[in-house]
């Protein structure tokens, strides 16, 4: 029996196995999963850009700095 290691999502109850392990997978398979207590991030989320409307609005550095 051999082993193999790596992360990954669940994703719609399905799991992406990496492609370089695909090509040695040659028979079936004995799949047991190890949930960490603490999952770490598997991708980081995009900040996508927020729009303000300024128009109108008249910018006072002295008002700012008072603060």
């Amino acid at each position: 029996m051999q082993a193999l290691e790596f992360s990954t999502v669940v994703e719609n109850g399905s799991i992406r196995v990496p492609e370089h392990y695909v090509r040695q997978i040659l028979s079936p398979v004995r799949v047991i999963i190890l949930v960490d207590d603490f999952p770490r991030p598997m991708r980081k989320k995009r900040f996508n850009a927020a729009k303000l409307k300024t128009k109108g609005f008249k910018f006072n550095r002295e008002e700012l700095h008072e603060r």
